[in-house]
């Protein structure tokens, strides 16, 4: 009797079907670890295939982190904007707000200037759509684009203030705050005291950013660039 051909490669292990499951495991592994410890070696393992067959798929880990990014984009619910330049302003800042708040990782990545020209069109309109609204109002393009910095720096300050805390306080390690502070040197700081957990925890970024963005588009007009 004739034995059947041995089956090739591995055996034992899943077989890697499609960049989808690249994907869904690497966002495991960074909900679980961080993006920092993420490594291609580590993702091969935890989908089961030899590292070598990632690379079909992937150039490298930042290659990686930005099909992550795009991937995580499109999930994000894309609303019918306003006419109004202002209030389309405030609606993509908050698009671009709740989808950072919602893996706050991707924050951290793109905390670089030099994001923009990464990314896909496809994963622009957020930042489209700012900038829009502000040559729309009329700014001036680099005032558009400085429109859309300050509220970049702004959002992802507050992401990542609000992660890096819930973080600290997950691991047993809140911040403390002072009840003990001098009046003499320190007197409204000492009037607050341990107030001030309980005030920072509300969420004001709606009513901070439209406060900012009014700021912004005051400063921010034709006559400006020669003041």
């Amino acid at each position: 009797m004739s034995r059947a051909p041995a089956p090739h490669g591995r055996t034992g292990r899943p077989p890697l079907t499609s960049r989808e499951q690249i994907l869904v495991a690497a966002r495991r592994l960074i909900d679980q670890h961080g993006w920092e410890r993420l490594t291609i070696r580590g993702l091969a393992a935890e989908i089961g295939v030899g590292a070598t067959t990632l690379y079909h798929h992937i150039r490298n880990k930042d290659d990686l982190l930005l099909l992550l990014l795009h991937h995580h984009i499109e999930q994000v619910g894309r609303p019918e904007l306003p006419g109004d330049p202002r209030e389309r302003i405030v609606m993509a800042a908050t698009a671009l707000h709740d989808a950072l708040a919602a893996w706050p990782w991707a924050a951290e990545v793109l905390s670089a200037d030099g994001f923009v020209g990464l990314l896909d069109e496809s994963a622009m309109w957020m930042v489209e759509a700012i900038v829009a609204g502000a040559d729309d109002h009329g700014c001036t393009p680099e005032q558009s684009v400085d429109v859309f910095r300050s509220i970049w720096y702004f959002t992802v300050g507050e992401v990542l203030v609000r992660a890096h805390s819930a973080r600290r306080q997950a691991e047993g390690a809140p911040f403390a705050y002072r009840d003990d502070l001098d009046p003499s040197q320190v007197p409204r700081l000492a009037a607050i005291g341990v107030r001030w957990a309980a005030l920072a925890a509300r969420d004001i970024y709606p009513q901070g950013l439209r406060t900012f963005v009014d700021g912004l588009l005051a400063h921010a007009r034709p006559e400006a660039v020669s003041e």
